[in-house]
């Protein structure tokens, strides 16, 4: 055994600086470790009063490695050598000890280890932990409340359980409360706590109020109010005094509360509603409170923020932002719509595009960091800060009241505008700030704010802002203010944000200004990048005419850049440069041009290969360019890229698959770029050697998924080229892609879903009589891997086939998959059964309507195997299952039973579901009013008009209807295609069928005919089947 002082003499020698010294005790603590006497030495050490404090930190922190290494299996961590139950209890009550130390640091390593450990032991091991939790939060004593409160931090988040959280909140809650109120005992950090534990015990019962609904609600009914009350009161109190004394610890309670109520706004939003005007009010007054503490020490940079008590200084942006978290999240809703109506929307509004101002610390950051500056810019990146949460507020704003909050923010603009102006002529060099900020949030809403206004003119009322003012009158004289980059950039961004306010002729000056910027030398950072993300605004904005004579000078500006910068600010070029070959088509691009984008569009790629985002806008920008109609741009493009790509293609390095893998994608940007006429001549055989060879040893899915998309690309494109290439072995171009066909039927792993049917479909397409001597081996590879399948789009890729040659071939197909036999079951028996059983999960446009035309064939078949098959019917509902959600665990407990029923009566059973959910038989099955159920979760927010319409308003909700049937789209909208159904599945005579009025004609003339015993299979459907059947039957 291992006494203490032995202890920490290892412990003090690991602290020792000289490397050989050090690791020598390292190896030493560690073999006196294993020894579990060893470790109750080292927790007894951790409270020697007189001991140095690096050392009782030292000892605290090895302490909770040993825990998470030797005290439990229940660790990953854990390497065996567990010690005595009596010996963990000793521990336990020494680390308990160190909770109540005089010293913060130690109490707060001490709680991090008891948190540990209570992972573990709590509760059979150490039954009265939170007896003796609440003990010393009970005690009066500061230091005790600070190393408890500490623990519960962890504890109520990470350790509770459904059944333990409301007996635990019942003993914990009011002692907390008490601790809350005790201004005079506690510290305001200690007090802070209190409501952080407070705001994850609201987390924890919103979490288990599914399990027990009744006692979450009369919990939250009895102990929220209480909390919100006690909220009320210490909001009420002015927060100047939190920030004008020696700390800004007062600063800690406040953020707290205004994080709870968000949560408890999202969790418990019933039983905050009456208490929303109250909190909006105390937030509209903090934010005007402080906004002079806010503008001196962040804005003007005249003060250093104080440290707390513990020694980290409390930003004032901490409180900011969740503050405005909260009021945005109200917002949203409509339960404090009054507040908003009452003349406080002014009030607000105006102080947030104070609070939007770019600090010191943004300007000196941004200045030298164009990464950053770029990241903080973008919409989709921005880090997150109280510049980014005000625009959040104003975006809720706006959505709720979006006339209203425009009128606010005209008003806001004219107060910040005439302040400004003041300023400068007063000599105040930050003038510009409060305009900068004002222009940044007026940028970040330009979408509502150009909508409001063209709403109100459509209505014959008056605009709700004058952008044109700002644009014609402000922003020109701003631009030339070289010492105010920010500012400069700010107003050319905010220009091409309302770009289409401007006359043709202003925008080009603006855009001409932006072009300048990026060309001139002596440019600054900040104005630079906000002219490139201006230019990018502008070309979306501005009729292509007016781009045309431009966007060659723009794009040969931009190339320099693309070696010049790295991550966000690359990215950001290169978005850029994209958005401009968008314009005409890219009509305009010269073949030199081509060539030298090209070039560095590959050294872009070379270097950041690994990078997925890059090399999705580098396809983009590939495709783009071969697209172009100016003679000899896609043969350019094709003779500078494709021996570099091809040659990447064939590193078959396993450990290196995303250089072939990104190779083949931008190679499939150049197919997809090529005129109609083809790909040009020699381009599949210089790429397809390589190609065929990766494909056949590739393992990795991305290789192999972006291989058969290229190969798809290529047989839509220029199948000819295909079918005329032969590799050095003689084999053909058509039998290297059926290898590749049969090396992914054989893969286990499914992920490649429609890739493969896409590659079979178009083959069958394309390829036409060249396919006719392999489809017998084809068609039985395929039924062998249907029989296996499992995952949704593999099922659907290898049935899709099938329904295509079915509707063009019907009877020739059915000889050829009768007769393959796989394990003793007929090709037909498991086509028709999968077909069956995942029709109704099939998506895309296409693919779903083929099978519906296939289905239809098949119903009017006389063949008797295909008449008596047998297939899987409706679900069984059993008394056990009815009214009740099936999630995978009840599923395996009640297995789903089905009934039997033939193939032909389960077609047409498909065939009216389709034209029940997605055509005019639909108001045959109306699901009737839905039950008006009580609701703790706030369903209230939804207004009159919106509760009628499923918390819609009637026009979104009518909008809708229209828009979304089965699949996400409504029966027959040919406009309206899945992202997967390429141009020539858009263009093919199967998508130009009127599928409802197909279908009703299909049944009509099988009722009137009773075609295959037509009667028969309407007698075996359900009522509401034949109900719709009727309807088909008598519409005239």
């Amino acid at each position: 055994m291992s006494s203490t002082a032995d202890i920490a003499q290892a412990l003090s020698s690991t602290l020792n600086p000289d490397p050989n010294v050090r690791i020598t005790a390292e190896l030493h603590l560690a073999e006196l470790l294993n020894n579990p006497q060893s470790a109750l030495s080292l927790s007894q050490l951790i409270s020697v009063q007189d001991a140095e404090m690096s050392l009782r930190q030292s000892a605290s922190i090895v302490l909770r490695k040993y825990v998470r290494e030797h005290w439990s299996p229940f660790f990953s961590q854990f390497r065996g050598d567990a010690p005595p139950v009596e010996v963990k209890a000793q521990i336990r009550a020494a680390v308990f000890q160190g909770l109540s130390d005089p010293n913060r640091k130690i109490r707060s390593l001490c709680a991090h280890t008891l948190s540990t450990i209570a992972n573990s032991d709590w509760p059979d091991e150490y039954p009265d932990l939170l007896t003796n939790l609440i003990q010393l939060l009970s005690s009066g004593s500061p230091a005790s409340t600070h190393g408890a409160m500490e623990v519960f931090t962890e504890f109520v988040r990470a350790d509770l359980t459904e059944d333990q959280i409301l007996p635990v909140l019942r003993d914990l809650l009011p002692v907390l409360l008490n601790i809350l109120g005790a201004n005079e005992q506690h510290s305001p950090l200690t007090r802070s706590r209190t409501i952080s534990v407070f705001r994850q015990c609201v987390e924890a019962l919103f979490m288990v109020k599914g399990q027990h609904p009744q006692a979450v609600k009369e919990a939250s009914a009895s102990v929220l109010p209480v909390w919100l009350d006690a909220f009320k009161l210490l909001l009420n109190i002015d927060p100047r005094q939190d920030v004008s004394g020696e700390n800004w610890d007062g600063l800690a309670i406040r953020l707290q509360i205004f994080r709870t109520l968000d949560t408890i706004h999202t969790s418990f939003p019933r039983v905050l509603a009456p208490y929303l005007p109250d909190y909006l009010t105390a937030a509209l007054i903090h934010l005007q409170a402080l906004y002079p503490t806010f503008s001196q020490y962040y804005l003007t940079d005249n003060g250093t923020v104080p440290d707390s008590s513990e020694g980290e200084p409390i930003e004032l942006s901490k409180l900011a932002a969740p503050l405005i978290d909260f009021v945005s999240s109200v917002a949203r809703g409509t339960k404090a719509r009054a507040w908003f109506e009452q003349g406080n929307l002014a009030a607000l509004v105006d102080v947030l595009v104070k609070w939007a101002q770019m600090t010191k610390e943004n300007e000196e950051e941004w200045a030298t960091d164009a990464n950053l500056f770029v990241s903080q810019e973008d919409d989709e990146t921005q880090a997150y800060s109280v510049r980014v949460a005000v625009f959040d507020l104003l975006a809720s704003l706006l959505g709720n009241g979006p006339v209203a909050t425009v009128s606010a923010l005209q008003t806001a603009v004219q107060t910040v505008g005439a302040e400004s102006l003041q300023a400068r002529q007063a000599g105040n060099p930050e003038w510009w700030r409060p305009l900068e900020g004002v222009l940044a949030a007026l940028g970040s809403q330009n979408e509502p704010i150009l909508d409001s206004i063209d709403d109100e003119q459509d209505s014959g009322r008056p605009r709700p802002i004058d952008i044109e003012h700002l644009l014609s009158d402000v922003i020109p004289s701003l631009l030339t203010l070289s010492d105010y980059p920010f500012m400069q950039g700010r107003c050319l961004v905010f220009a091409s944000r309302y770009a289409k306010l401007l006359p043709l002729e202003i925008s080009g000056q603006y855009l001409d200004a932006a072009v300048q910027v990026i060309e001139s030398p002596e440019t600054g950072i900040p104005f630079k990048i906000s002219a490139v993300k201006a230019i990018q605004h502008f070309c979306q904005g501005i009729d292509d005419s007016a781009l045309k004579p431009v966007v060659p000078r723009i794009a040969r500006d931009l190339g320099p850049f693309l070696f010049q910068t790295t991550e966000d600010t690359l990215s950001l070029v290169l978005e850029t440069l994209s958005v401009v070959l968008e314009v005409d088509d890219s009509e305009w691009l010269t073949v030199d041009l081509a060539r030298d984008l090209v070039l560095a569009l590959l050294e872009v790629w070379t270097k950041n290969i690994k990078d997925p985002i890059f090399l999705s806008i580098l396809t983009d920008l590939f495709s783009s360019i071969a697209s172009s109609s100016t003679p000899g741009v896609y043969q350019v493009a094709v003779e500078q890229s494709l021996p570099k790509l091809a040659a990447a293609i064939g590193n078959v390095n396993p450990e290196e698959s995303w250089i072939a893998s990104s190779a083949i994608d931008l190679v499939s940007s150049l197919v997809e770029g090529a005129p109609e006429s083809g790909i040009g001549d020699g381009f599949f055989a210089a790429v397809a050697p390589n190609l065929f060879s990766c494909l056949k040893v590739a393992e990795d899915r991305d290789v192999l998924q972006n291989g058969v998309s290229l190969l798809t690309l290529v047989v839509r494109k220029d199948v000819n080229q295909l079918l005329s290439w032969a590799d050095a072995n003689g084999q053909s171009g058509l039998e290297n892609v059926l290898a590749v066909i049969a090396k992914l039927l054989r893969n286990q792993d499914e992920s490649g879903g429609l890739v493969i049917g896409d590659l079979i479909i178009h083959l069958l397409r394309r390829a036409g009589d060249a396919v006719l001597p392999v489809l017998p081996g084809l068609l039985e590879a395929m039924l062998g891997r249907l029989r296996t399948a499992k995952t949704a789009t593999f099922l659907q890729s290898l049935i899709i086939p099938f329904a295509f040659l079915i509707y063009n071939q019907r009877d020739v197909i059915l000889d050829l998959v009768e007769a393959v036999q796989v394990d003793g079951r007929s090709g037909l028996d498991i086509l028709l059964n999968a077909w069956c059983e995942n029709a109704e999960t099939f998506q895309g446009f296409w693919p779903t309507r083929i099978s519906n035309l296939a289905l239809c064939q098949l119903v009017l078949v006389q063949r008797p195997s295909l008449q008596a098959l047998v297939v899987k019917g409706d679900i069984i509902v059993k008394p056990e299952t009815r009214n009740v959600i099936m999630t995978r665990s009840r599923t395996k407990a009640v297995p789903l039973e089905f009934t039997s029923v033939r193939f032909p009566v389960k077609a047409l059973k498909l065939l009216l579901h389709d034209l029940q959910t997605n055509g005019e038989a639909a108001t045959m099955s109306a699901p009737g009013d839905l039950a008006d159920v009580e609701s703790d979760d706030g369903g209230s927010e939804w207004g009159d008009e919106e509760q009628q319409n499923q918390g819609f308003k009637e026009d979104e909700f009518a909008f809708l209807s229209d828009m979304i049937g089965v699949r996400g789209m409504s029966f027959d909208n040919d406009d309206v295609l899945n992202a997967s159904d390429d141009e020539d599945l858009k263009n093919d005579p199967i998508s130009q069928i009127d599928l409802r009025t197909h279908l009703v004609t299909f049944i009509k003339e099988c009722a009137a005919t009773n075609s295959s015993g037509f009667a028969d299979l309407v007698g075996q459907l359900n009522v509401e089947e034949t109900a719709v059947v009727q309807r088909v039957v008598q519409q005239s």
